[in-house]
């Protein structure tokens, strides 16, 4: 009889250890700041710090002529065009002010006042940003669909090869799948706003 109670007795503690132990080793996986410091440290070199700072403004600049296209244009595609780039690119640009904050580099935002900041450094026909902008204000109707077109191919050029530098020398994971996108996306853009140009 005395030996069935230690048996028991035994069997019981063994139990619970095994409980606890659980118990232990699911909470440390779970722990909020151990996935922050693994997120951290994902490797990055400067040319990914560059990709995403140049390349928010360089968004921002396109959400910016978009936003107008969908205020001004005449052409219903043109118009879903600025609509759908305005969609994708947004979250972009968020994702990639999360990086630099993670990484403990300057936001776009916190070098606006550098040189070859305003908009990425985009040349489209010669024209920064602001001139661009200013030249889609003059026009209205088919030729302002027209115009919006031309440069709209011309800035989306200009970030396929933003993201191609970023494939050669960047290192970030996160940051060289985005360029990945970017060209793709950008490219069937191109193709589209070829053939919505065609039929104006």
């Amino acid at each position: 009889m005395r030996r069935r109670v230690t048996v028991a007795i035994i069997a019981s503690t063994t139990a619970a250890g095994l409980l606890l132990a659980g118990c232990s080793s699911t909470a440390t996986p779970a722990d909020p700041a151990a996935t922050a410091s693994e997120t951290v440290a994902a490797p990055f070199n400067d040319s990914d710090v560059t990709f995403a700072q140049m390349m928010v403004v360089h968004h921002e600049g396109a959400i910016e002529m978009a936003d107008l296209a969908v205020e001004r244009g005449t052409n219903p595609e043109v118009q879903a065009l600025g609509k759908a780039i305005s969609a994708a690119q947004g979250p972009e640009i968020e994702q990639m002010t999360s990086w630099l904050e993670s990484w403990g580099e300057p936001t776009a935002d916190d070098m606006m006042d550098m040189d070859g900041m305003d908009h990425g450094g985009m040349d489209m026909d010669g024209m920064d940003q602001a001139g661009a902008m200013a030249d889609l204000d003059s026009l209205s109707g088919t030729e302002f669909d027209r115009r919006f077109l031309e440069l709209m191919t011309a800035h989306h050029q200009g970030a396929i090869e933003m993201s191609e530098q970023e494939l050669a020398d960047g290192e970030n994971a996160d940051a060289l799948a985005l360029a990945r996108r970017i060209i793709d996306a950008q490219n069937a853009e191109i193709v589209e706003m070829t053939n919505m140009l065609g039929g104006l």
